[in-house]
């Protein structure tokens, strides 16, 4: 019966982490698109079209809204939505207004690693 229980228990912290971003790892996530929104004169970078941060962030709502339950944490959303088209497989860029470019998964891995509770 022990055993059975265990199972149990088991199963259902694996369907919750599965399913619904806990509340911490929903703020990163927020965070982290927050990081892409207020940009100062930055562009995002999706199949060779530069958008606008606002857009892009918008965007990024999007494809979290769409993945539904498979976005259960921050490297999730990172993995799945803010790194690659869907459509093309073409990676993210940001490119900043000093002419710097980088992929927005190097840019949103290091704000997490920033990221205070």
């Amino acid at each position: 019966m022990r055993i059975l229980t265990c199972l149990f228990l088991l199963a259902l912290g694996t369907l919750t982490l599965a399913g619904t971003p806990t509340p911490l790892e929903q703020s990163k996530i927020e965070y982290l698109i927050s990081s892409i929104e207020t940009l100062q004169n930055a562009q995002f970078v999706r199949n060779g079209v530069a958008y606008e941060a606002k857009a892009a962030a918008q965007h990024l709502r999007f494809k979290l809204r769409n993945a539904g339950a498979r976005v259960a944490t921050a490297d999730d959303f990172i993995r799945l939505c803010a790194s690659v088209s869907s459509m093309s497989g073409t990676r993210y860029e940001i490119r900043f207004p000093d002419g710097r470019v980088v992929w927005s998964e190097d840019f949103l891995r290091q704000r997490l690693a920033e990221f205070v509770p």
